[in-house]
């Protein structure tokens, strides 16, 4: 954990010392990608075709359109033991017949990052030094500050029902980033559409970053986010008492990833989520799945009156990994379940 942050500190000289420059910065909106609310979490991420509620702000703004009441949505996660903490919340409301419009906001921040940059003195004479190959340089204890590294976006969303097969919805997102005293500010756009020809099948796509989204620091440099193409499907299936869904997500990414997704074709890269879901009568749930960090994931969620309560847990498969702590994410989903509220023409 300790080098961790080192590493993030180091960090900081090369955003400093960059000026002036426009690049395609892969893993740039790399925060945007952890999700929101526990069932998409636990089903793998597979969520663009069957995400129904107020997280579908982030999974596939044409979700939204399926809400008929009001919805809060909060969220909590600790990555890596409390290294990283991840908060989102969301309200989402239906407007006349067949528009939906919502905020959701998510926070990254890593806290006390240890800058080291104006600790390393020359212990004979105790004055800062930048050069550590000098055969006195060593770090002052006393010298080292801290400082956190946090990212914000917000995203307000429109969906409309166009008809009941048909749904389609667009978000604005508003991005911030800050690390130490440098910040960086951008705007994006996505669009995603449902197709449901039948009542338990149905077909996603959301077009995140639409217009590529350009992150532009204080430093002068600016990185591009470009385009992220995520398609998914799901079916419902009667199965004692309740509803089988399985789902199947793929990613389609344009910025070279390589060998670091499931498999690419040039700077194509695609990556998988699958995902199951036993829905009880819906009342209980219980979920599986497998993500495009090549993590199993797993969870369960109960609907009370007017909330939801949702669970998910993933643990990195990787044997050099599995020194990390395991994630654990819970979410609350509360909906103004009664008849004023109901949407019109309900």
């Amino acid at each position: 954990m300790k080098k961790t942050l080192l590493i993030l500190s180091i960090l900081l000289a090369g955003i400093g010392a960059t000026n002036g420059q426009t690049v395609i910065g892969k893993y740039a909106g790399e925060f945007l990608a952890i999700g929101a609310g526990g069932r998409g979490l636990a089903m793998g991420g597979a969520q663009v075709a069957s995400v129904g509620d107020i997280t579908a702000g982030y999974w596939n703004p044409a979700g939204l359109a399926l809400m008929n009441y009001p919805q809060l949505g909060l969220m909590h996660e600790e990555h890596f033991g409390n290294l990283v903490n991840y908060d989102y919340g969301a309200v989402a409301i239906p407007v006349g017949s067949d528009i939906s419009m919502g905020l959701s906001v998510f926070r990254l921040s890593v806290d006390g990052i240890p800058d080291t940059r104006q600790a390393l003195i020359d212990g004979l004479t105790g004055s800062v030094i930048y050069d550590i190959n000098i055969p006195s340089a060593r770090l002052d204890p006393d010298l080292i500050k801290e400082f956190s590294n946090t990212d914000w976006a917000f995203y307000f969303t429109f969906a409309k029902k166009h008809s009941e097969k048909f749904m389609w919805g667009a978000n604005v997102k508003i991005i911030s980033r800050s690390i130490e005293s440098y910040s960086a500010f951008g705007i994006g756009f996505d669009v995603g559409a449902i197709y449901k020809p039948t009542e338990k099948f149905s077909l996603g796509v959301n077009l995140q970053d639409v217009t590529t989204t350009l992150v532009a620091w204080s430093t002068g440099r600016n990185e591009l986010i470009i385009p992220t193409l995520k398609i998914g499907t799901a079916y419902g299936i009667d199965l004692f008492g309740g509803t089988l869904l399985p789902a199947f997500d793929l990613d389609v990414r344009f910025e070279g990833r390589k060998y670091a997704a499931n498999f690419n074709v040039g700077p194509v890269s695609f990556d998988m989520h699958a995902g199951l879901e036993y829905d009880f009568k819906g009342v209980f749930q219980i979920r599986g799945g497998y993500n495009d960090v090549k993590q199993f994931t797993v969870g369960a969620g109960v609907k009370l009156p007017k909330l939801n309560i949702d669970y998910s847990f993933a643990r990195f498969n990787d044997s050099e990994l599995n020194r990390l702590p395991d994630t654990h994410r819970i979410s609350l989903i509360l909906t103004l379940e009664e008849p004023r509220f109901l949407r019109k023409g309900m």
